[in-house]
């Protein structure tokens, strides 16, 4: 009979199975752990595929910027202002010297070893002595080259091992020409030692309009275009350039050429693997043409620095707005900012006062040359009649003081003319005072005073009108007639730039309100416009009238002396002097404002020198005119050369 798998033996019974349910369950737990594993390996394999690719490459990959030239600058007849230079310098690129500081780094190992010294340096610092040792072999090579003695800065060195390895590292700069030529001869096409050329500023007129111009730093912040690839990639980035001040500041992003550069594949250990994955050229940058005149420019600047006193000055095209000139002394010399600026250079135009650009932030009472605006001012509100004469007794009584006039004598019964022919204080204070401060302020205003006239680069928002309400407000204080009587001859807390006196005294060529001053050069600018000043024909007339009379007979008659005369041109101007309480003293300031011809207006001119010694007078006849006389005659003796088309008289003739 059969068993079923069943046996008896002495009464037990023993029974067989044909699995074991432990194995299974060990089987079922292996296999799902496989499935496990199979799964994440396809999901790493199959859908993280490209983050690990895209991680590989960053790992891998590092990107290099290097930046575009900067634009150039031009005057307004295309002549160079500011350009580019190479600039040469010999490079080592550290990463194609790993071999040989492997090499050396064997060596010291092995010598240090046979020494038996105990006080072996780490693994670091001889791989550190290593490449200090290598590079400084190349360093005498060029030293030997050009007799040269340069010395090499190991931390210097290793701070740009760690972490600029992809860049080429500086070893001598500044090459002269004979210097690169001599290097270009010597040098191999294969060695690791390159002659590198950079774009630095340069300035083939010398440093005029220096502040105006402005500067540029080094900048370690450049920037790619948004199109250029490795965004996401470590990268390194060559030094460019960053507009400072005047010009420089205002168009740099026109002037920023565009960055270029180059992907790269490294080793593990961060060296270069050639050649490039890809690679963008940079790109010069846009030019500048600017309103100035060069000629005009270093006329002025001749005579400004030939007073050895500061100054400014401004000259504007009546017809476009267009500044000619922008000249302020002291200045400094732009190649001094090349590579950079020292300390001792930089202490220097401190203690000069030569970073303030005088023409657009400097801040002066404008003195009698204000006698204009007064005019117009008294002219409109009708407080003043052309032809009605009022009396100078040498001093004008307001309240319990004596206001003297400006030369301290009577100039008995005058006209309007006659007061702006010779300047005469007495006049004006009683015509400022018959109109009242409120009205005098408003005019200032209506003429564009007590703002920045909007001008492209920087200028002052520190200019003044002030009246009554200003003076409670500011200083908790009452206005008394005698600030009337001071502001009425541009003294007092009245504050202008040389900027805004030219503008203004363009607007009264043309017998309106504001000029907007630029400088862009625009060959097809229209000319420019604004709402007429209001004044009748007969009163502009009178008022235009005694501006010539004060460069023939009056204040500034210094331009008809023989070496002064500009032969065939007539002159509209006025002087002023200004005064400015220190605490050593009163220092004076010379003004001239003038525009030409009188018959066909072109040029506005403001000249501001200012007195350097407490007490000493300043007068703007002796001064200021010289400065404005420079300008004119060149801007004459070359309209002789290339006359431009004349346009119709913007001024009524004189009765």
């Amino acid at each position: 009979m059969p068993d079923n798998g069943s046996e008896r033996s002495g009464g037990l019974v023993e029974t067989h199975k044909g699995y074991n349910p432990r194995v299974v369950v060990f089987y079922l737990f292996i296999a799902g752990l496989l499935l496990i594993l199979a799964g994440g390996l396809a999901y790493q394999q199959l859908l993280r595929s490209d983050s690990f690719h895209e991680s590989e490459r960053k790992q891998n990959q590092r990107r290099v910027l290097v930046p575009g030239p900067r634009g150039n600058i031009y005057d307004r007849e295309g002549r160079p202002l500011v350009t580019n230079r190479p600039r040469f310098a010999v490079t080592l690129y550290l990463g194609e010297l790993r071999k040989e500081f492997r090499a050396e780094y064997i060596r010291i190992r092995k010598a240090y070893r046979e020494t038996g010294d105990k006080d072996i340096p780490s693994t670091s610092q001889m791989e550190r002595i290593a490449r200090f040792t290598v590079v400084q072999r190349y360093l005498n090579q060029i030293n030997r080259a050009l007799g040269r003695s340069e010395t090499l800065d190991s931390d210097d060195l290793d701070k740009h091992f760690r972490q600029q390895l992809l860049l080429p590292y500086l070893l001598v700069d500044d090459l002269g020409h004979g210097e690169y030529a001599r290097l270009i001869e010597q040098l191999p096409v294969t060695s690791p030692l390159q002659v590198y050329a950079s774009s630095v500023r340069d300035y083939p007129l010398g440093s005029i309009a220096a502040q105006t111009l402005g500067y540029v730093t080094a900048n370690d912040a450049i920037e790619a275009a948004e199109d250029f690839p490795g965004a996401e990639l470590t990268t390194f980035k060559m030094k460019g350039t960053l507009g400072r001040e005047g010009l420089e500041a205002r168009f740099d992003p026109l002037l920023q050429g565009q960055t270029g550069g180059a992907i790269y594949r490294v080793d593990p250990a961060g060296y270069r693997i050639n050649p490039p994955l890809s690679k963008r050229q940079p790109v010069h940058g846009r030019d500048l043409r600017t309103s100035l005149d060069a000629d005009l420019q270093q006329a002025a600047e001749k005579v400004m620095t030939d007073t050895e006193l500061a100054a400014a000055a401004v000259a504007i095209d009546i017809r476009s707005g267009e500044v000619l000139v922008l000249a302020s002394k002291p200045d400094y010399d732009l190649t001094g900012f090349i590579p950079r600026l020292s300390h001792p250079a930089a202490r220097d135009i401190t203690e000069r006062g030569a970073w303030l650009n005088r023409a657009t932030h400097g801040l002066y009472p404008p003195g009698s040359s204000f006698k204009i605006l007064t005019a117009i001012a008294g002219l409109r509100s009708q407080t003043i009649d052309p032809a009605v004469r009022v009396n100078c007794t040498g001093y004008y009584q307001v309240g319990g003081r004596r206001f003297p006039c400006h030369d301290g004598h009577a100039h008995g019964e005058i006209n309007l003319a006659t007061a702006i022919e010779k300047s005469c204080n007495v006049y004006f204070y009683k015509q400022g005072l018959d109109m009242g401060v409120e009205t005098l302020a408003s005019e200032a205003r209506r003429h564009g005073f007590g703002r920045p006239t909007g001008l492209e680069v920087l200028e002052t928002r520190g200019t003044l009108v002030p009246d009554p309400a200003w003076r409670k407000e500011r200083r908790d204080a009452r206005w008394f007639p005698g600030d009337t009587a001071n502001f009425s001859i541009g003294q007092g807390d009245l504050l202008v730039t040389p900027l805004q006196m030219a503008a203004f005294t363009a607007s009264v060529a043309r017998d309106e309100l504001t000029t907007t001053p630029t400088l862009r050069h625009d060959e097809n600018r229209a000319a420019q416009h604004s709402p007429r000043s209001g004044l009748t024909g007969p009163q502009y007339a009178a008022l235009i009238a005694g501006m010539e009379a004060c460069t023939v007979t009056g204040t500034a008659k210094v331009l008809q002396s023989p070496f002064m005369k500009i032969p065939g041109m007539r002159i509209a101007g006025k002087t002023g002097t200004a005064q400015k309480q220190t605490p050593h003293g009163t220092i004076n300031f010379a003004w001239f404002i003038c525009f030409a011809p009188v018959e066909n207006p072109r040029v506005a001119i403001a000249v501001v020198v200012e007195g350097d010694t407490p007490g000493e007078e300043t007068a703007g006849g002796r001064y200021a005119v010289p400065v404005a006389r420079a300008i004119l005659k060149t801007w004459d003796d070359k309209q002789k050369k290339h006359p431009s088309p004349l346009q119709s008289s913007a001024v009524p003739a004189s009765p």
